[in-house]
């Protein structure tokens, strides 16, 4: 894999046509993996002489962030200088030259920001339901499985078994056992093809790490969040929604939120941040365990502009379709408004429509029109490239609303983003696994009171 990656970076310097293989814009462990074991795959077995590049789809910058990412590379001795990110490619242009080819694996449908691309895309391998009902001009293969890279390893091992080594395997391997959460059939996510070829994996690899040997390893990488920056810590895990030109972002961190509250210089974080990125209103979710396993979630609502934080707090206490059970916490900052949620099981997926309603109610009180959309998942990459909201009546120069760049939509297989498609088989995601351990919790207790 290391010659391959090394001979895709030199590629770069040259004036040839390259096929780029692209994860989507969570960039995830799962679309990262599934973009390396494709292009690997691919540039072995072409019949073309087609440079087959697999290309990170996120700023070099942001790798940090995944720390699962790192330390698996690491674990496979595969360096970091290697990796080819989206910022030192220019997509765009080598379209417009005529020597862009385009394989989308982890999703299947560019976002606005990239829709000239889809010209030179010739195929998309996915796991999530169609977005579009209308036929898409390039051949799409999506199968609701656990993980995408279930469905790059069959297309590996069914045409060309032998280009697998160790080292690949290993990596499709975890990035599996991680998405079907150590393929514990209580939390859902594993499908039989998912198992089936983990299987065979372990069968043509004896020598692979124990299932949970590697899903603690990943596990613990994925949530920790020590000698991350504030900013990164909100990056980390995050969605947004935007109506009405007002932007609220959603960030869950997997610390007491007491303790985070506590970091040197937090409010001028947050402040910065926001300005930086013209957020309206930031929503900070935190989940943590207690020494006796028991689920704890808080909330903080993150906003200078008096009114849109007063609306949001209001109707995030009333609400009934779910109901939050919110506590007040005693919060230092003005601006900054802290709960205890005493509905456990209210995840960001749950609490998203309750945000809606949020911002409706904000603007019914404003007697704004009701015209734009609102948004899901907007990638930060689409956030960054929106126009200067200088001239926004919310946020001049953003003393007055707070938001935090979204990860890219994810997501994902963000073990805390949930998957937007409801209507098929989810990613794995840290909010249905903590969601399964709550119940299994909850439910242990119940039994042993009786």
């Amino acid at each position: 894999m290391e010659a391959y990656l090394q001979g895709c970076r030199a590629a770069l310097q040259e004036s040839r046509p390259l096929h780029v293989v692209l994860g989507n814009e969570a960039c995830d462990l799962d679309s990262t993996v599934s973009a390396l074991a494709l292009a690997f795959y691919l540039a072995k077995t072409a019949e073309t002489k087609d440079v087959f590049v697999p290309v990170l789809n996120m700023q070099r910058s942001e790798l940090p962030l995944r720390g699962d990412i790192v330390l698996f590379l690491q674990k496979m001795s595969i360096p970091e200088a290697l990796l080819v990110f989206r910022d030192e490619v220019d997509l765009h242009m080598l379209h417009q030259a005529g020597r862009l080819s385009l394989t989308l694996v982890d999703h299947h449908v560019l976002p606005k920001s990239d829709a000239a691309l889809e010209e030179a895309v010739t195929e998309a391998l996915d796991h999530r339901p169609l977005e579009r009902k209308q036929h898409l001009p390039y051949r799409v293969s999506v199968e609701l499985v656990g993980s995408c890279a279930t469905l790059v390893t069959e297309r590996i091992l069914q045409g060309a078994p032998k280009i697998l080594d160790l080292q690949t395997a290993t990596l499709l391997h975890g990035t599996i056992i991680v998405d079907c959460v150590n393929m514990d059939p209580r939390m859902g996510k594993a499908t039989p093809k998912d198992s089936r070829y983990v299987e065979k994996l372990e069968a043509l690899f004896p020598d692979l790490p124990k299932r949970k040997d590697i899903f603690d390893f990943l596990q613990k990488a994925k949530f920790d969040v020590s000698g991350l920056t504030t900013e990164q810590m909100l990056r980390k895990d995050q969605k947004t929604i935007s109506r009405q030109g007002t932007k609220v972002a959603i960030s869950v961190i997997y610390l007491d939120l007491e303790a985070f509250l506590q970091r040197s210089g937090l409010m001028a974080d947050l402040h910065t941040f926001c300005q930086a990125h013209s957020y309206d209103a930031l929503i900070i979710m935190t989940i943590f365990f207690t020494m006796n396993e028991e689920p704890v979630r808080q909330l903080a609502v993150f906003c200078p502009q008096a009114v849109l934080r007063t609306t949001i707090c209001g109707v995030l206490e009333h609400s009934h379709a779910p109901s939050l059970k919110l506590t007040p916490i005693l919060s230092p900052h003005p601006t900054l408004q802290a709960y205890l949620q005493g509905n456990t099981q209210v995840s960001r997926k749950k609490f998203l429509p309750v945000l809606h309603e949020a911002l409706s109610t904000y603007f019914d009180s404003m007697k704004l029109p009701s015209g734009q959309p609102e948004t899901l998942g907007v990638s930060r990459e689409q956030m960054d490239k929106e126009p200067d909201r200088a001239g926004h009546p919310l946020a001049p120069g953003l003393s007055q609303d707070d938001e935090e760049p979204t990860l890219p939509p994810t997501p994902m297989n963000s073990l805390v983003d949930e998957c937007p498609l409801d209507q098929g088989l989810p990613k794995l995601l840290a909010e249905t696994i903590f969601e399964k351990c709550s119940q299994i919790s909850l439910s242990q207790a119940a039994a042993a009171k009786k």
